[in-house]
C-alpha cells in the first residue's frame, strides 16, 4: 500500500509514509472487511460514516504540514483510524465523533491498541473542540458548506486546517486554510474528493 498507492502518487514524507507502516489499517474496519483493509478505497464502518481511503488520509496530513511537536485536531474519528496515522507523525491529537457508539468503540480501539496520545472527544466537531485550542493543524473528514469559523478561530498563528468543502452526493473540493498574523487566512484548493457531509451547528442540518 505504501509504495503502490503513496508514494507513487506524491506521499513524499518519511515520517507520513512511516505512519501508515506502523498502523495496522485492518483493525479498524470489521471483521468481514478486512481482506480489503489495504485497497485504496474508503469502507463503511457504521451509522452511515467510512474509514477515508489511504491515499486520501496521507495527502491531508502532508498538505496539514503536521510536525512532532504539533498538537492536532481530528473533526471526525469514525474508527480511529487517522487519529492513530497522525498520531504516530504529530505530538498529541484530539478527535471529536458526534455519533456514540463510534467514539466508544474508537475509544477502546486506540486504547487497546496503545495509543496513548489520542484522545476521542464526543460532541458536534463542527464547532471544533475550544477547551484544547490552539491547534497547530485541524483535519475534518467530512464535508461541510463552508468552512467554519469556529476552526480558524481555533487554529495557532500559522496553523493549518485542511476539509472538503461542498455538496453532500457531489465532488467537493479539498480546501487548506493556513491562518496568519491577526487572523487573515489563505486559501488553497488541492483538488477534488468525496466525503460524507458535516454535521452540526457549522455543517449540515444545523445543530
Amino acid at each position: 500500500m505504501v509504495e503502490r498507492q503513496l508514494k507513487r502518487r506524491g506521499i513524499t514524507e518519511r515520517a507520513i509514509l512511516d505512519a501508515f507502516r506502523a498502523v495496522p489499517r485492518e483493525l479498524f474496519v470489521t471483521a468481514d472487511l478486512a481482506h480489503l483493509a489495504y485497497a485504496d478505497q474508503p469502507l463503511p464502518i457504521g451509522a452511515g460514516q467510512t474509514i477515508s481511503q489511504p491515499y486520501v488520509v496521507a495527502m491531508m496530513v502532508q498538505a496539514a504540514a503536521i510536525g512532532a511537536e504539533d498538537k492536532v485536531l481530528e473533526v471526525g474519528a469514525g474508527s480511529g483510524y487517522a487519529a492513530a496515522v497522525i498520531s504516530r507523525v504529530a505530538r498529541r491529537v484530539i478527535a471529536i465523533e458526534r455519533h456514540h457508539e463510534l467514539a466508544a468503540s474508537a475509544r477502546d480501539r486506540l486504547r487497546r491498541l496503545g495509543y496513548d496520545n489520542i484522545e476521542i472527544v464526543e460532541g458536534d466537531g463542527s464547532r471544533g473542540y475550544e477547551g484544547e485550542a490552539p491547534f497547530d493543524a485541524i483535519l475534518a473528514a467530512a464535508s461541510g458548506n463552508h468552512v467554519p469559523q469556529p476552526l480558524i478561530d481555533q487554529l495557532r498563528d500559522d496553523g493549518r486546517l485542511v476539509m472538503p468543502v461542498g455538496d453532500p452526493g457531489w465532488v467537493q473540493q479539498l480546501t487548506k486554510v493556513t491562518k496568519g498574523p491577526g487572523g487573515a487566512t489563505v486559501r488553497e484548493n488541492l483538488g477534488g474528493v468525496r466525503f460524507v457531509p458535516l454535521i452540526g451547528a457549522e455543517g449540515w442540518g444545523g445543530a
